[in-house]
């Protein structure tokens, strides 16, 4: 069997007796990082005959044959460095290879730091989008996809990128926003922070540090939509404001991504 534990992100008293008992009982235990592995099972004061395999965004796939193989016939636990393996973590390969061979597979939930962000940051919670680790490159155009998104967005964020990627993401969505910044959850220094990506841009725009959840409210719902934006663009390039400004101006105002509503407002200039 190939079981998927989570592990916990901070706090050791989430360790439930379920994963406990699966990482005392298990013949392998993969890891992201094993010395993270071993570490987290000595302060958990555990013992463990498992053998140690390591499972990284760089040696999942090349590994996953014999780790499969294995769990044919015994106990396989797969864990992250913390948190849910796979969600932003690896794993995928190993359990989609693992379903493909009809293996059993099980779960053993546990601590989510993007969950457990979203639980408090105090926006709408029926609806999200766990967009993940946000990337170093095209970032303006990455956030300029998601700026018309109603959902509720999730993101991970390294703690020296943050106040930057705050500072885009009130250029593109709007600074008025709401947004909530919970950094090292369930920790010592435990930070939960809200107010709109403006407030939040200035008060992250110093030296961060720690584990860092970003959570951003949808795209505010708006009766005209695209065709209301495009004319609020239009009343603004009569008044002489230039395309591109009536563009930015209007896309905050109405959640939507300035690209697509300059896109849309040059393609339907006769003129």
């Amino acid at each position: 069997m190939l079981i998927v534990a989570a592990t916990p992100i901070g706090n050791l008293g989430d360790a439930s007796p379920r994963l406990t008992e699966a990482l005392t009982t298990a013949d392998v235990i993969v890891a992201e990082d094993t010395r993270v592995a071993k570490s987290l099972i000595r302060a958990l004061d555990l013992t463990t005959h498992a053998r140690f395999i390591s499972a990284n965004e760089h040696s999942e796939s090349a590994g996953v044959e014999d780790i499969v193989t294995q769990a044919i016939a015994s106990s396989v636990v797969l864990i992250s460095d913390a948190g849910m393996p796979l969600v932003s973590d690896p794993g995928y390969v190993l359990v989609s290879t693992a379903r493909a061979r009809n293996i059993p597979i099980t779960v053993i939930p546990g601590p989510s730091a993007g969950l457990s962000a979203l639980a408090v940051s105090g926006l709408p919670t029926d609806r999200f989008v766990h967009e993940g680790f946000i990337p170093k490159k095209g970032r303006t155009g990455y956030f300029e996809s998601l700026g018309s998104e109603p959902r509720t967005l999730i993101f991970f964020e390294s703690p020296h990128r943050i106040g930057q990627s705050l500072l885009d993401m009130a250029d593109v969505f709007g600074a008025d926003r709401p947004a909530c910044v919970a950094r090292e959850i369930t920790k010592m220094f435990e930070e939960i922070a809200w107010g709109t990506l403006g407030e939040l841009a200035e008060r992250f725009s110093g030296n961060v540090k720690g584990e860092v959840v970003l959570v951003v409210g949808g795209a505010p719902s708006r009766s005209g939509d695209l065709t209301g934006a495009l004319q609020a663009v239009q009343v603004l390039m009569d008044e002489g404001v230039k395309r591109s400004e009536a563009c930015a101006s209007v896309a905050k105002e109405w959640g939507i991504a300035k690209g697509e509503l300059y896109r849309a407002s040059v393609g339907g200039d006769k003129d």
